[in-house]
């Protein structure tokens, strides 16, 4: 694969890392604050929406698997063809509609709607790798490109989306520093909402979707010039596509798959927990409010510069031993949370930065690997690997959808308030316990059982050498 195609190839994953950033980070506080619905409902909208864009990678894995192959590939329609309709449902998605009995029903709408296209232009990208080029090297080098651009593309949509509507979120009152000589300096200012605008705040996320919105244009043109499609390089014309169905318990019955997505279940579980609440506990549990857009950037920043130190890492000593870069983030964030200082917390970002980098890096980089094991034990079938991505995308949408219901619904049950200065104890509590205790815990399972994915970098060439022979 020459450099060219690679780029590009990563430049058309972008834009749906720069929305799902903006959303990740944002969406919570924005359906918190801005539009004022309650964090029992905000939990039903982050739920379902993952849950429906969950349900939609099965079903998007079925039809894709049933394409028949084009002048343009059989799986670059797919990405086409979805992107308009991304476009217009991440827009609506920060609408703030002029009827207030009907918000949760319309958030909920889009929410569900930009999950879904989301789903059917990341399954068809995601196993696109597999059609690049049959060299092993070549693949695991257009995902550390990939994962590059789409850390860069996380950056940007945070970026983007933090500095243009920080000033939704900053209010002067509660800013004040406290005097000394008052019992409850905080009690009175608890008591009053922000005094901001929520029209003119509603501008300023509005403004911010259209920007975030015109990245996907320029991404699927770079892609659709920049990229060619090939078709399976191993299949004999004899070969029969597997059944979807069949195909599907066979993964399901795949050991390697089976740990390799149970482990970054938990893992990406934890990376969205931490994304999800980061802003709220900046915001109302560290005394960080005019800081958090620039501790996200920090974040991803760090996650940027760490892509190719960690594929150089995974190529000397092996992926699973690069996973252990993944814990890293773990002390910081439980000393973040034990002792809030500045200082600390641009330090705990920058490592949480590299954490995260490896976090996405790895699965994608290890899943081709994956795919062909699977293709060395079933050589006569053809058209499994969207099946692969399919359902592994679809179980860690759902495990981060229920983890973002949970914690939203914990923030409800223990009495979040819109629009005041300062949360109640519980409410402080349980976000850190969502950025401390809770990610450590599922981290430290998803690398328990990774310890026992079998595939070695010396399988990995013995597979290689087999799969040329085969060809």
């Amino acid at each position: 694969l020459s450099m060219c195609s690679k780029l590009c190839y990563a430049i058309g994953g972008a834009p749906n890392q720069v929305a799902g950033s903006a959303a990740s980070f944002f969406l919570q506080i924005y359906l918190l604050d801005i539009a004022h619905i309650t964090p029992f409902h905000a939990s039903l909208v982050l739920f379902i929406g993952k849950a429906s864009g969950a349900v939609t990678d099965p079903v998007a894995g079925f039809f894709i698997s049933k394409s028949r192959w084009t002048k343009i590939g059989r799986l670059m329609p797919w990405v086409l063809a979805c992107t308009p309709f991304t476009i217009v449902s991440y827009f609506f998605m920060w609408y703030l509609p002029p009827f207030v009995s009907g918000r949760v029903a319309w958030y909920l709408t889009f929410h569900c709607l930009f999950q879904a296209l989301t789903t059917l232009f990341q399954v068809p990208y995601s196993a696109l790798t597999m059609f690049l080029s049959t060299d092993q090297k070549d693949r695991d080098s257009a995902t550390a490109y990939r994962m590059t651009m789409e850390v860069l593309g996380t950056l940007i949509g945070a970026a983007l989306q933090g500095q243009i509507v920080a000033s939704a979120h900053v209010s002067p009152h509660c800013t004040v520093n406290p005097p000394g000589n008052t019992t409850d300096p905080w009690h009175d200012a608890a008591s009053i909402p922000d005094p901001s605008d929520p029209l003119s705040d509603q501008v300023i996320y509005m403004i911010a979707a259209g920007v975030i919105a015109s990245v996907y244009l320029l991404g699927i043109v770079v892609l659709f010039l920049g990229v060619k499609e090939r078709d399976d390089p191993y299949a004999l014309n004899s070969d029969r596509a597997i059944p979807f169905c069949k195909g599907l318990a066979l993964t399901m019955k795949h050991g390697p798959y089976v740990k390799l997505t149970a482990s970054f279940l938990l893992i990406s579980t934890a990376v969205q927990l931490e994304q999800g609440n980061f802003v709220l506990f900046c915001t109302h549990a560290a005394g960080l409010r005019n800081h958090f857009q620039y501790l996200v950037v920090t974040i991803l920043v760090s996650a940027v510069l760490s892509v190719p130190f960690w594929q150089k890492f995974l190529q000397r000593f092996g992926k699973k031993c690069a996973a252990c870069g993944i814990s890293w983030m773990i002390p910081f964030a439980v000393m973040l949370v034990t002792i809030p200082n500045l200082i600390l917390a641009y330090f705990v970002a920058f490592v949480s930065g590299l954490s995260i980098a490896a976090s996405l890096l790895l699965p994608w980089s290890m899943l081709p690997d994956v795919v062909d094991n699977f293709r060395l034990q079933n050589p006569h079938g053809k058209g499994h690997e969207t099946i692969f991505y399919s359902s592994y995308v679809f179980f860690t949408k759902m495990s981060a959808g229920i983890g973002l219901g949970i914690s939203a619904a914990g923030l409800e049950f223990t009495g979040y308030k819109p629009g005041i200065c300062r949360q109640s104890d519980d409410v402080i509590l349980t976000l850190k316990l969502l950025i401390g205790a809770v990610p450590a815990i599922l981290i430290l399972l998803g690398l328990f059982i990774l310890l026992f994915y079998p595939i070695t970098e010396e399988s990995r060439k013995e597979t290689k050498l087999a799969l040329e022979e085969l060809r």
